[in-house]
């Protein structure tokens, strides 16, 4: 009994669980090579697809997000007057982030925004990439710089779709922002449209990498939206994404302190840099997963 259970644990571990097989060792010289495995999302932009996103949004994820967490949404009078298409950036801390924007847009937004998802992770397996097309009407970005995912994107925009976009590139391991990719200013520039910064706190506390649901207690969770960031006349992207970064670093001082200490902060150039404090990885991860309030669960507990 003991060794089929030891065989059916071997059996386990060695199992793709909804991937492709891999190709032994020894037929690697002779297999052909892969073709692109690209998952179909178009489906999910359709207008039945919208319909049922849209229930999913408002009537399943939105309470459960508002249910196991504690949200604040601010600033939303900034996007008065904004017509799409407009992209969206974030930090990203969390899984949570995308939930939390997409659940929290204005109707006339949400209706017409996609989600850019990592490939290797959200359209890894089909009945995940089938989430996240249908939930956030996401599209697969290559994190390794494909163009299929810029491609994508720009017909979105032309068929009158906002974006949100992760400049980072992934979730932060320790609560504190990465260096941006300029991938999303090129794409600013390139098609002309306003970048909307969005500064999200307590979503690493509430949800750090490696985890699959929220801590308990509700945690406090703020999500800030900023004012429009339009390209300027001969602006480079490494130009826009240092404008990108400084937007939203304002916006998680002004989310600490007050918008009045904040704007005064700026003006004299000295809003905190949001790339954390210098030492070992456990100090980043203890700043950074500290709670928006006392008595809030901290990601160590």
């Amino acid at each position: 009994m003991a060794s089929v259970k030891d065989d059916l644990k071997e059996i386990a571990r060695g199992w793709r669980w909804g991937r492709r097989p891999l190709v032994p060792r020894s037929a690697e010289p002779y297999a052909p090579e892969p073709e692109p495995d690209v998952f179909p999302t178009a489906w999910a932009r359709t207008p039945a697809a919208g319909a049922a996103r849209e229930l999913i949004l408002r009537y399943g994820l939105r309470p459960v997000v508002w249910n196991e967490t504690s949200p604040r949404v601010h600033g939303l009078d900034n996007l008065a007057g904004v017509r799409g298409p407009v992209m969206f950036v974030s930090n990203h801390t969390s899984h949570l982030d995308a939930s939390l924007i997409m659940t929290s847009l204005p109707d006339r937004f949400r209706e017409k925004t996609a989600v850019g998802a990592a490939k290797d992770y959200f359209f890894d397996v089909w009945w995940r990439s089938a989430f996240t097309a249908l939930v956030y009407a996401g599209f697969p970005i290559d994190r390794a710089g494909g163009a299929g995912a810029t491609d994508t994107a720009k017909e979105l925009v032309r068929d009158g779709w906002s974006l949100v976009v992760f400049p980072e590139g992934g979730r932060s391991p320790d609560g504190w922002t990465q260096r941006f990719r300029h991938g999303a200013a090129r794409l600013s520039i390139e098609l002309g449209i306003p970048v909307v910064p969005i500064g999200i706190r307590g979503a690493y506390a509430a949800m750090p990498k490696g985890r699959s649901w929220p801590r308990p207690g509700r945690p406090p969770i703020s999500v800030r939206y900023g004012k429009p960031l339009r390209p300027e006349e001969s602006e480079t992207h490494q130009d826009l994404s240092r404008r990108m970064t400084q937007a939203i670093a304002e916006l998680l001082d002004e989310d600490r302190t007050n918008w009045w200490e904040a704007l005064h902060r700026a003006e004299r150039g000295e809003t905190p840099v949001t790339s954390g404090p210098q030492g070992p990885s456990w100090l980043r991860v203890w700043e950074g997963s500290r709670p928006l309030r006392r008595g809030a669960p901290s990601a160590w507990k």
